[in-house]
């Protein structure tokens, strides 16, 4: 079956799109009017996750002493640091050039692309030349963007988006974090481990997160060094000289404070990126939360789709954008494949990092599901403790058929492990499948091995249960 597909956007949602559909040998047009690999790859996970990686090493500096060794008078070139990352960008966009180029059916078109109608995409070149493409499908992953705030003096120099983070090379003395979603939680520790002195202002705590887990990393994060004041809101941002100095104001009680820094991080999340397309003029519905769509991510308008951040699923994970993606294309190329967005692995990459999939506590509640819980501490893990950091734990609950349902995780490598959480969910794996698996000694991953056995009071490195805790179906 032959088509012609045009992709808006080249981000992890858009290039994946590319090329599953040029396997499929349909026609593809790949247009982005800024980088191939999207914010994911050049402003967002790998840049961040290369600043993390610093962070790292920095804490372990740290820590050095712990494990005998004495090290001084080491410090952090930020412009190394800006090297660094960008070094790793472009490595991982030319190999994806190389991948998109090894397609011929796929033509990588540079410029802002806008829809005409139903099967004409409008192309403004980089030349200012205008280029129209007819096409049997369309598919829009154009990504999001850093949201602000309301708060008063949002438009202050000094008030930065992670976009803007991302490309400083000093590292601010006091860095104010505004929210404690995964960008904040993230950005808090980065920085706190390259050495700012960090204030976190969050009016809830990663709150997509099993309750447990994000009551558990609040007092890790202090820990650190990192200020972190809860249940409050930043209420207005005021420059003084070349200081900012944030008032935020408690929510449950009549009470304000007030803390100074060099930089103040909006980290209140993201938007879709949707101007310039020219959705209105289709009649493509769409709101703040992202362009509507279907279970099968097709707009109110046939045959055109959106993939990823700018959808209004709401999962604004690479991944997933992928995920969607892939089916999408396989959809429009007749193949009738299988997404679902029930079982997905989230990510923190903090220190600790925390990371989950399926099921949180609350939500097998909600659901009214029969569930026991089990949880094992990296305290107990050989592996944890020779790497320094024996704080955290693995937490996993199973249903009344001892199916695994959830899996969290606060600790070392915590974005590794929950891929066996996520297999083990995905393919409705029990706690007899997890048991005769062989688990390889000394691992981390001894310590899923170990919750999940002790959801049958049969863990070894862990003493019994008093009572096994399950939560019972209402009547």
């Amino acid at each position: 079956m032959e088509k012609n597909i045009a992709i808006i956007g080249a981000g992890p949602a858009g290039y994946v799109a590319a090329i599953r559909g040029a396997q499929l040998e349909a026609n593809i047009y790949l247009i982005e009017d800024r980088d191939l690999g999207g914010t994911c790859l050049n402003r967002g996970c790998i840049p961040t996750k290369t600043y993390f990686r610093n962070a790292e090493i920095m804490t372990d500096l740290k820590n050095s002493e712990e494990f005998g060794i004495t090290v001084a008078n080491y410090s952090l070139d930020g412009k190394r640091l800006q090297e660094r990352k960008n070094e790793v960008v472009n490595q991982l966009v030319k190999g994806i050039e190389k991948l998109i180029s090894s397609y011929k059916n796929i033509e990588y078109i540079d410029g802002r692309a806008s829809l005409k109608d139903k099967n004409t995409v409008s192309v403004k070149l980089k030349n200012n030349d205008e280029r129209e493409i007819i096409v049997d499908n369309i598919i829009i992953a154009t990504g999001s963007k850093p949201t602000m705030t309301e708060t008063k003096g949002v438009d202050l120099d000094g008030v930065i988006t992670s976009d803007d983070l991302l490309e400083m090379e000093e590292v601010p003395e006091t860095l104010i974090v505004v929210g404690a979603g995964v960008i904040g939680v993230e950005f808090a520790s980065i920085y706190n481990g390259l050495g700012s002195n960090v204030i976190l202002l969050a009016s809830r705590m990663l709150k997509n997160a099993d309750k447990e887990i994000s009551r558990r990393i609040t007092p890790l994060l202090k820990k650190q060094g990192i200020d972190v004041y809860m249940d409050i809101r930043a209420k207005e941002i005021v420059k003084e000289g070349d200081k900012l100095r944030v008032v935020a104001k408690y929510k449950k009680k009549d009470e304000e404070i007030e803390v100074v820094g060099d930089k103040v991080l909006i980290a209140s999340g993201r938007g879709p990126l949707v101007e310039g397309l020219g959705l209105d003029k289709l009649g493509i519905k769409y709101s703040e939360k992202g362009i509507v769509v279907d279970e099968n991510f097709e707009t109110n308008i046939e045959g055109i789709y959106a993939a990823g951040d700018v959808n209004d699923v709401g999962i604004q994970l690479a991944h997933v954008a992928s995920s969607q993606a892939i089916y999408i294309i396989e959809k429009i190329m007749g193949i009738e494949s299988e997404i679902n967005l029930d079982i997905y692995p989230n990510c923190v990459f903090s220190i600790p990092e925390v990371a989950d999939v399926g099921l949180t506590e609350e939500e097998a509640k909600e659901k009214n599901i029969d569930y026991k819980v089990s949880k094992f501490l990296f305290g107990a893990n050989g592996k944890a403790l020779t790497l320094g950091q024996g704080e955290g734990l693995i937490k996993v609950l199973a249903d009344e058929k001892n199916k695994i349902i959830g899996v969290h995780i606060i600790g070392p490598h915590a974005n590794d492990l929950i891929h066996e959480g996520a297999l083990a969910i995905s393919n409705d794996l029990s706690v007899e499948d997890i048991g005769k698996t062989i688990h390889a000694h000394p691992t981390l991953s001894e310590a899923f091995y170990e919750a999940t056995l002790g959801l049958e009071g049969q863990a070894i490195h862990m003493a019994p249960p008093r009572k096994k805790k399950k939560r019972k179906r209402k009547k």
